[in-house]
């Protein structure tokens, strides 16, 4: 069985006004210029990866805001490789960490650096993201983690804790959206909705979980179309926070999603418990919507 190299990388962005400018970094090893970009480490999440490389490839922080095309290519060796890609905003500048692997940055407009670019994958990547409008929201939906089972609690199911796996769920839905920077926390009313978010909002500074009756799912299956679209409204709400994480509920979600893409088939979207989606908006349209 051939393995695949997996690693990531983002395009950072800057914006002044109306212009925007993208970072590139030069590899002395190679000569060339390129996206930033690196390998994985043992376990360790795509998203977060991307945020890392960049930081230490360029030494700015970015918030993902998109996760743009993969690019797979083959390594001398014969070795399959695979890269995700994000689209960053960068809020703040530093030395570049990896001193070895990078000896100069090149802040450019698209245009430019697209023709800096030495690689034409890495070109098309570049391309999609000169194609999109300015993001205006990005919200991390995301499904309650574990509670044990329903049938084994004897009290009322709004007040099932989560378990031990949950709590693990809740601790990896943190690490990985904390670099998110989330203005909102909102949780349905079970309380294993808020417990999910908790260490998330420990995380990001002690940010307050809002209950909210909206993204929980309805006892009555006959109230799900009126539960799906109060959760609709409070989406576009939200939106206008710029970055929000809601945790939300199985039975609702897959109905939601498939609301939003304009689609009447649910099932692509059932979405296991700890896991969610990142949703980019520009305005009022959906620009993606992929699997944490």
């Amino acid at each position: 069985m051939t393995i695949v190299e997996r690693a990531a990388g983002g395009i950072l962005l800057r914006r002044s006004g109306d212009r925007a400018e993208v970072c590139l970094v030069h590899r002395p090893r190679y000569d060339d210029w390129s996206l930033p970009k690196g390998k994985l480490t043992d376990g360790e999440e795509p998203l977060l990866a991307a945020v890392r490389e960049v930081e230490e490839e360029t030494g700015a922080t970015g918030i993902p805001r998109l996760r743009l095309r993969d690019v797979d290519y083959t390594l001398p060796d014969g070795r399959p490789k695979n890269v995700a890609y994000w689209l960053m905003e960068a809020v703040s500048d530093g030395p570049v960490q990896d001193t070895r692997e990078v000896d100069e940055l090149a802040w450019l407009p698209f245009e430019e650096a697209a023709a800096r670019l030495t690689y034409d994958d890495e070109k098309a990547v570049l391309a999609e993201a000169a194609a999109l409008p300015p993001v205006t929201a990005v919200i991390a939906l995301v499904r309650h983690a574990r509670a044990g089972e329903r049938k084994k609690w004897s009290g009322r199911d709004e007040l099932r804790p989560l378990d031990p796996v949950g709590a693990k769920q809740a601790d990896r839905l943190a690490a990985l959206l904390a670099p998110l920077r989330p203005h909102r926390l909102v949780a349905g009313t079970p309380l294993r909705c808020t417990q999910t978010l908790e260490p998330l909002a420990a995380a990001v500074g002690g940010r307050p979980v809002v209950s909210d009756g909206a993204f929980a799912e309805p006892d009555d299956a006959d109230r799900l179309p009126a539960r799906v679209a109060a959760a609709l409204i409070r989406l576009a709400e939200l939106r206008t926070k710029e970055r929000a994480v809601v945790c939300s509920q199985g039975k609702l979600m897959p109905h939601v999603l498939a609301a939003l893409h304009g689609v009447d088939d649910h099932h692509g979207f059932k979405t296991p418990k700890g896991a969610g989606w990142l949703l980019t908006w520009s305005g009022d349209r959906l620009l993606g919507a992929s699997r944490l």
